[in-house]
This record gives structure tokens, sequence and C-alpha cells, in this order.
């Protein structure tokens, strides 16, 4: 006795809608699986790229402060030059003045100058003229001035005239 309208179908272990769950459920772990796996290989690309970023900051402060360092020098070169384009001047105008101090009759064979001395050798027509025209003017300016007269075979005199600043002066000028 058949009690049902339908032939019977066979029963199945999984079933069409528990199949079409465990479709999606697979769908979703293989989308979690690989979400997983990608931010994993973003991780680690992030990470090395912060490595090598690291290390390129660490090579321009290294670069930098090189950089800084050649400044720096370039700083005390430039420092060093106008000192010495400075030193250049005034020497060349100490020169100058010199020059214009000494009167024509008087001769000068060599002058000798330093920061704090100035050693003049040359030849005078005598002993006057040299007191009043070149002498005068150098113990005005220099604090200690010492003269030797030698006499010449032509009748006139050869000089040597020292002079010297004191210390305290030169640290005043300076």
């Amino acid at each position: 006795m058949i009690h049902s309208l339908i032939t019977p179908r066979p029963k199945r272990l999984i079933s069409g809608e528990l199949q079409l769950v465990l479709f999606f459920f697979m769908i979703t772990i293989v989308m979690l699986s690989g979400a997983y796996l990608f931010l994993g290989y973003k991780t680690y690309a992030y990470v090395e790229e912060g490595k090598s970023l690291d290390i390129k900051q660490r090579t321009l402060k290294a670069s930098t402060q090189a950089i800084e360092k050649k400044i720096t020098q370039i700083d005390a070169e430039t420092k060093i030059s106008e000192q010495i384009t400075t030193d250049n001047a005034v020497m060349k105008e100490s020169i100058h003045n010199l020059f214009d101090l000494v009167p024509d009759s008087i001769t000068l064979a060599r002058a000798e100058l330093n920061a704090t001395s100035l050693i003049l050798y040359g030849t005078t027509p005598n002993k006057d003229t040299y007191e009043y025209m070149l002498h005068a003017p150098l113990k005005s300016i220099f604090n200690r001035t010492y003269t030797s007269f030698y006499p010449a075979e032509n009748g006139w005199y050869s000089f040597v005239s020292s002079n010297y600043l004191d210390d305290e002066t030169v640290e005043e000028v300076q």
C-alpha cells in the first residue's frame, strides 16, 4: 500500500539548501583568507618600505651633516679670506701713508713693516733734515723710536730707524 501521491526520491546526505549554504560559506572563507593574505602582504611591504625609508633618512641626515660641516668650513674660510683682504688693504694703505710720510730729500733703501714695528734703512743729506722731516712724524705715530746714523761716502748719512708700538697700543688699534 502506497500512501504517497508522488514517487519517493532518494534521500541525500546534503540537501540543495545545505549545499548552497556551504558554497557561500566556502566563498566567504576564501574571501576572508584572500583578504588576510593581501593585508599580510601589504603589511610586509609597508614594513620593508619603512625600513628602506629609514635607511634613506639616515643617509640623508649624514649627508646633511656633512654639507653643514662643509658650509661651516666655507664660512670660516670666507671670514679668513675677508680678514686677509682687510689686512691687505690696511697694509697697502699703511705702506702708501709711509711713503707719503717720507720727504723727497730722504731716500729709503729698505723698509720692514710688521704689526708692531717699522724699521727703515735709508740715506739723508744731514741729521737735521731727518730729525725734522721724518723723525718727528714717526715719533708721533710710534711709542718708541731709535735711530742710528752712519756717515756715507758721498757726505750724506745712512740711517737705520727702528720704531715700535707697545702691546697696549696694538690691542687698541685692532
